[in-house]
């Protein structure tokens, strides 16, 4: 449903809140670090998350509310282009590739807001129509 990349496994909205709400294990960071092929620290530039907060955060095992659905926006941008690329492996490169219509930029470095992060996901809405950047 949401956050299956990076190992979230619930059924429903009100059990994703819940875990949101305990925050996500350091581990869910970790995988999408690891299947996006972004250094870590990138990735915390990404979600705004402060490298010393990350290194508190490792220690602690979980992340805060706000990080932990920053790094599951992501995780979801990722699995729809996975949806609409058909492989995980264009989806990948296609978060690393600067976009025409996303000012040159990558995916990955436009998501870092929610604002940018929807004009990702309806570009990604756009490419499945047909449309091409």
């Amino acid at each position: 449903m949401y956050g299956q990349s990076i190992g979230i496994q619930t059924e429903n909205v009100k059990g994703l809140i819940l875990l949101l709400k305990q925050g996500l294990p350091v581990s869910s960071f970790s995988r999408l670090s690891m299947i996006l092929g972004v250094p870590e620290k990138s990735l915390a530039t990404t979600v705004n998350i402060p490298q010393r907060t990350l290194t508190r955060r490792k220690k602690e095992g979980r992340l805060k509310t706000d990080e932990s659905e920053r790094v599951l926006r992501l995780a979801c941008l990722y699995e729809r282009a996975i949806e609409v690329y058909g492989d995980e492996d264009l989806a990948r490169q296609w978060f690393h590739l600067p976009v025409k219509g996303l000012g040159g930029k990558t995916p990955l470095e436009f998501a870092d807001t929610e604002t940018g992060a929807r004009e990702v996901e309806d570009m990604l809405g756009r490419i499945e129509d047909g449309v091409v950047y």
